[in-house]
């Protein structure tokens, strides 16, 4: 067995999961979606299997934008957009797919 950490995890497969259905999204956005399906897990945890999906080719960045509004530390925060990346090999979660479709509804889909 080699030394060190896997290279797979099973927050980074959740995370794939949930990136095929959203498309795109920003770190606490999927961090809320996260927690709704899956067992509880650390914002922290969230960010660290993000950035090294991105580094392993499991997600992309889509675009770094910086947005204005009402935050604890200011009047500015810079999201980073992440969606799928050529590595990423989503299995298509039955779970992940049944929540987007009940919670996040358009008024057009009523």
């Amino acid at each position: 067995m080699p030394r060190g950490r896997p290279l797979t995890s099973q927050i980074r497969k959740n995370l794939i999961e949930i990136l095929y259905f959203l498309g795109k999204g920003y770190g606490y956005n999927i961090y809320k979606t996260y927690l709704a399906i899956y067992p509880k897990v650390t914002l922290r945890s969230i960010y660290h299997h993000l950035r090294k999906g991105a580094d392993l080719g499991e997600f992309k960045i889509e675009k770094i934008a910086p947005e204005k509004g009402s935050y604890s530390w200011g009047d500015q925060a810079e999201k980073i957009y992440y969606r799928l990346g050529p590595n990423a090999e989503p299995t298509g979660d039955i779970r992940v797919k049944k929540f987007l479709e009940k919670d996040f509804k358009t008024p057009s889909d009523s």
